[in-house]
């Protein structure tokens, strides 16, 4: 075992990538990107993953473990087989897209070779195309593999390098059956290397059993973000993030804000949202050319602009002293690019603060980014109602100071002054007037919601047999939400388990644990109480939901004949109520009495709705 400082010593800098006997075409690549000198995780894990060894590599995210492994299999990879030769396991989809792309990026000197990421909530179509054309790398989440491993449109019987991604990641959301099931498929001549985080007891036994001899590399992480930064974050669901955005921008005083979104859609959406809502802000990514984003830089140095929603690559190189906050309102999925991000921050000496939007869901990627910053993270609670409008009010009244400054102020003196004596209306309701036609019909204060109103109960006559339904009892979550049954058209005879259910239903609808109530699992459907309220958006992505291959078509239950289960019956069917989505789950690894069967538990995102 070796163990290295993430940080370079005098051994380390005097390495380059020219001196790990990597593919000429590889190195280009590398050189064309600006890498010269690896990581420590690189120049340690590299030479024996060239060497053929099994690698376990112990290191934090954002110290550079995709090159650790892309380098060597792209320097080893045969073009002329058309055939998946290299599989990586990410354990969401955002990780599975940024590793594919790292993948393309250094892969770009090598003709003939074809990367695919495949992954939950994407249309199949695309995916079968790509392994028709026969992609030679597949980066892949766990589920989707092993849907395409039974559909038979995915061999992997003459694999030659298997990577694990952020193992321990993918045992905490529940993928250990998954991942042994693929390793069990794969041959024992295979090249594997495995990286983590930590080493649990888990990620030790499925080392011994799995890899050969690995050589085993321990990176320790040091502290990278600025002292001059504050760091908060607040907890939000993603639905309500534009209104958590918003009461942030209008009760914190900032210069200027660079707020950082996964994907260039979202730059040009967040920005349209904030514009119509009075807020100076623009959008980059990558598709915007480079003349109008040094326009759109130079009004953000200058004043005339002071939010910029950007992506990463986009704000790659970007350096504008004015910029006071960094709003990470989508939470980056590896600890490097949050340092980056928050580095357009605390700059020449200046303060800086960064906002982490974390949805109860990413609450382990918040631990990540503590664990390899060595910096806690403090919790912020959103600005209340009241908050607001007592900021909307302090900045009415300064807009009335800096008005009666204005030279122009003599000549509208005038106008109300006639008006005041020819309709004698006092002068205080004159200028209430003007400022509500300044508002152009727009609520100035914000209105607390209303609470809700309890339905009268009725007094039930004792001679009444109360009918024995899965959705008597309390209607109401674990979080005080209305409660509503809905039905799914999975079933005992599609082996669907209260695992699957709670992972599928939670990462493509945005849900969190404590959205589910109790799960019965009938012959060719089941039962499950979630929120009353689901947005529209939620429904649809639910309905095209697929759990064992088997679109789910989740809709309202309209009830059912006599014999339903009453939700008092705790039997084994019921069990996801209280089960939980992550953890461990059982398994030896021997899957031959479940051949048909995988959690379809795909992460939204978790690792990582791509990057550009």
């Amino acid at each position: 075992m070796s163990e290295i400082e993430d940080a370079p010593n005098q051994e380390t800098a005097a390495i380059t990538f020219a001196d790990l006997d990597i593919d000429p075409r590889v190195l280009q690549a590398l050189s064309d990107v600006g890498y010269e000198t690896p990581s420590p995780i690189q120049a340690a894990t590299i030479p024996p993953l060239l060497e053929g060894r099994d690698v376990v590599g112990l290191a934090q995210t954002g110290t550079g473990k995709t090159a650790a492994f892309a380098v060597p299999i792209l320097s080893r990879i045969d073009t002329t087989k058309k055939r998946p030769q290299a599989l990586v396991l990410a354990p969401t989809r955002e990780l599975a897209l940024q590793v594919a792309e790292a993948f393309g990026k250094y892969s770009t000197h090598i003709p003939g070779l074809h990367v695919l990421p495949i992954y939950g909530g994407q249309a199949y179509g695309v995916q079968l195309a790509g392994l028709r054309r026969g992609a030679q790398v597949i980066v892949g989440t766990p589920g989707r593999v092993i849907d395409h491993l039974a559909k038979g449109t995915l061999d992997i019987s003459e694999l030659e390098y298997l990577v694990l991604d952020e193992a321990d990641e993918m045992l905490t959301m529940g993928f250990q059956e998954d991942v042994e099931r693929i390793l069990a498929d794969t041959p024992e001549t295979k090249q594997v290397a495995l990286f983590s985080a930590t080493m649990p007891g888990a990620i030790r036994r499925l080392s011994k059993k799995y890899l050969k001899d690995p050589q085993e590399i321990t990176v320790k992480s040091k502290t990278t973000t600025s002292a001059n930064t504050t760091q908060r974050w607040v907890s939000v669901s993603h639905q309500r993030k534009l209104d958590a955005l918003t009461r942030i921008l209008e009760v914190e005083s900032f210069e200027a804000m660079i707020i950082f979104v996964r994907t260039k859609q979202a730059t040009e959406d967040l920005a349209e949202k904030l514009r119509a809502r009075g807020f100076s802000a623009a959008a980059i990514n990558g598709d915007i050319v480079q003349a109008q984003r040094e326009r759109t830089i130079g009004q953000l140095k200058s004043g005339a602009l002071d939010i910029l929603v950007a992506t990463d690559v986009a704000a790659r190189g970007l350096d504008v002293d004015r910029i006071s906050h960094v709003v990470n309102y989508d939470i980056p999925h590896d600890t490097e690019s949050y340092v980056h991000r928050i580095g357009r921050t605390g700059r020449a000496g200046r303060t800086g603060d960064a906002l982490l939007f974390v949805t109860p869901r990413e609450r382990h990627l918040l631990k990540s980014i503590e664990r390899a910053t060595r910096q806690p993270v403090a919790e912020m609670q959103l600005p209340s109602i009241d908050d607001v409008n007592a900021q909307r009010v302090s900045k009415f009244y300064d807009a009335i100071t800096e008005a009666l400054a204005s030279e122009n102020l003599q000549l509208f003196r005038t106008f109300i002054e006639d008006y005041e004596r020819e309709h004698d209306v006092p002068l205080a309701d004159i200028a209430a007037a003007l400022a509500l036609m300044s508002r152009d019909g727009e609520s100035f204060l914000l209105e607390h919601e209303p609470e809700p109103v309890a339905a009268p109960r009725r007094e039930r006559d004792p001679r009444e047999r109360p009918a024995r339904r899965f959705d008597d009892g309390p209607k109401v979550g674990r979080d005080g939400q209305e409660m509503a049954t809905y039905r799914i058209s999975v079933g005992k005879r599609h082996r669907v388990q209260p695992g699957a259910i709670v992972g599928a239903i939670a990462n493509e609808g945005g849900l969190r644990r404590g959205d589910f109530g109790h799960i019965s699992i009938r012959a060719d459907h089941s039962l499950v109480e979630l929120p009353k309220d689901l947005p529209a958006q939620t429904l649809d992505a639910l309905r095209a939901t697929r759990i064992s291959g088997v679109l789910i078509q989740l809709q309202p239950d309209s009830g059912a004949p006599g014999g339903r289960p009453s939700s008092n019956y705790r039997g084994r069917d019921d069990r996801g109520g209280d089960r939980r989505s992550g953890g461990e789950r059982r398994g030896s690894g021997d899957f031959t009495h479940r051949k048909d069967r995988g959690d379809r538990r795909e992460q939204s995102g978790g690792g990582f709705r791509g990057r550009d």
